[in-house]
């Protein structure tokens, strides 16, 4: 049966996948181009014209509280081989690492930008900066990809805040791409498993709220637009044979599947700065369904007045469709319904 489409109508593909569970929705067509000089500004411009569109496309009915997207794009650099922007229930990310991965293996077998497989490395250009990738290949596929992410750093250690229900709490704040406040699961009573998600994402909440209103979050390199806090990762014992355990409640209480590139990344900043994790060290982190990144430090950086590191973040990404979405101007629906 052929269904006949509106001129006026919106028309959106999209191919999905998801990396070590967590979903990625790589936006191919539909969207006009998005201007601006540098990824940032390509961010806000899309923050004021394109909301109905991220809205309809990452919400219900087409998407979920915990979908997740992109939208590649030219580079904004030179040596630039792609441009990306990411997108959840709430916005748009300033850097996203399962979304690197995702975009890798959609790209690079999509044919989405150039790819030389004697040279498989891929500049990607991101609101946090560059980030450089590769694409491991298994016959013509991508099996795996690692990246190097942007310099990573510990901005706040040991603050204390007084969250609403949970009493006083120890944090962290690091930033690997974004700003998270990395919080011990068993000071708050957490088990990190499927079955206590509803507790995670009320404490990830309160621990947010509580941070953002306590904690000044200035990135050294002076953008205002890297100045907030985009989530709460707990920490925990792994249950599977890894370093360890990491759950990160983001955006409006989304939940990531999986361990977080960026808060690795921020974490890999934090075990260097206190000393348990060396240059060259590789440690392997547990998302809450098990699934893992590796995460190592490449080599130590300056950030403004800060010491930082660079990491390297490497997992695997699965293809999961091929869509066409359609907007109809009619619909009360048209941009989503958010429920959690």
């Amino acid at each position: 049966m052929s269904l006949e489409i509106p001129s006026d109508w919106g028309r959106f593909t999209t191919i999905d996948a998801h990396t070590a569970g967590e979903p990625l929705r790589v936006i191919t067509g539909g969207l006009p181009e998005i201007p601006g000089e540098t990824i940032l500004a390509r961010r806000r411009w899309a923050e004021e014209n394109l909301e109905p569109v991220r809205k309809a496309l990452m919400l219900e009915p087409r998407g979920h509280a915990d979908m997740y997207g992109c939208i590649p794009m030219a580079p904004t650099t030179p040596d630039g081989d792609v441009g990306v922007l990411f997108l959840h229930n709430q916005g748009y990310s300033t850097m996203c690492g399962h979304g690197i991965i995702g975009l890798v293996k959609v790209g690079v077998e999509a044919g989405l930008f150039d790819f030389d497989p004697e040279d498989p490395i891929i500049r990607i250009d991101t609101p946090a900066g560059r980030v450089t990738a590769k694409a491991h290949l298994d016959r013509g596929c991508v099996e795996r990809v690692s990246f190097e992410n942007v310099p990573s750093f510990l901005l706040h250690r040991d603050l204390v805040v007084e969250v609403p229900g949970y009493g006083p709490i120890h944090y962290d704040v690091g930033y690997g791409g974004a700003f998270y406040a990395y919080v011990d699961a068993e000071e708050v009573g957490l088990e990190l498993i499927p079955s206590a998600l509803s507790h995670i994402v009320s404490c990830g909440r309160a621990v947010k709220r509580a941070v953002q209103a306590a904690t000044q979050l200035c990135h050294p390199d002076g953008d205002e637009d890297l100045n907030f806090l985009y989530g709460t990762i707990f920490t925990g014992p792994a249950l599977d044979g890894s370093h360890s355990r990491n759950v990160c409640v983001f955006a409006d209480g989304e939940v990531d599947r999986s361990p977080t590139g960026t808060g690795v990344s921020g974490r890999a900043a934090v075990h260097h700065a206190r000393n348990e994790l060396k240059v060259g060290e590789c440690i392997t982190i547990e998302s809450l369904i098990g699934t893992t990144f590796d995460v190592e430090v490449v080599r130590e950086c300056q950030v403004g007045h800060l010491s930082g590191v660079i990491p390297r973040v490497s997992g695997s990404a699965f293809v999961t469709g091929r869509h066409e979405f359609l907007l109809d101007p009619s619909d009360p629906l048209k941009e989503g319904v958010f429920l959690r």
